[in-house]
């Protein structure tokens, strides 16, 4: 593994462990060279996944994409960074699952919005508004007013 520092190949992994949800391994490394600390996950990879997206366009699978979207959805909201990982994973397993090689990513969205509805309202409602592209003030009222209807989420 490469040091993120100094970028020397030969590091050293102090420390190798299960993370919670068991779906990967956390290693401590430490690099030779500079002394640098870094963690690294290894986790396994079922199959190379290819995303459509809507103009048809299609790409890999990237999970880093995936936390990112979370990430700006869940920006600074009470929520556990652990548990958005538990919930990322999830999600990657679930697609991986799906037995597709390709897949639209309206299935990915709607499967972003599963998950963050039961995580925190405030960040459903900002990942739909970009995700179902709200474009007047209207738009997150009849959303919004759809969800009392449905389970009073919010």
């Amino acid at each position: 593994m490469r040091c993120p520092f100094c970028q020397t190949e030969d590091t050293q992994v102090k420390d190798s462990r299960p993370t919670e949800d068991n779906a990967s391994i956390r290693r401590r490394r430490a690099c030779t060279n500079c002394g640098g600390r870094f963690t690294t996950f290894e986790r396994v990879q079922m199959k190379e996944l290819i995303v459509v997206k809507r103009n048809g366009q299609r790409a890999s699978f990237e999970r880093s994409k995936l936390e990112k979207s979370m990430a700006i959805a869940l920006r600074k909201r009470p929520v556990d960074s652990d548990r958005v990982e538990r919930v990322v994973s999830g999600i990657q397993r679930r697609l991986e699952s799906l037995g597709e090689k390709e897949i639209p990513t309206s299935v990915v969205g709607e499967m972003i919005m599963e998950a963050l509805s039961g995580l925190d309202s405030v960040a459903y409602v900002r990942f739909a508004s970009v995700y179902k592209n709200f474009r007047e003030a209207k738009d997150f009222e009849e959303f919004i007013g759809g969800l009392g209807d449905e389970d009073d989420r919010i």
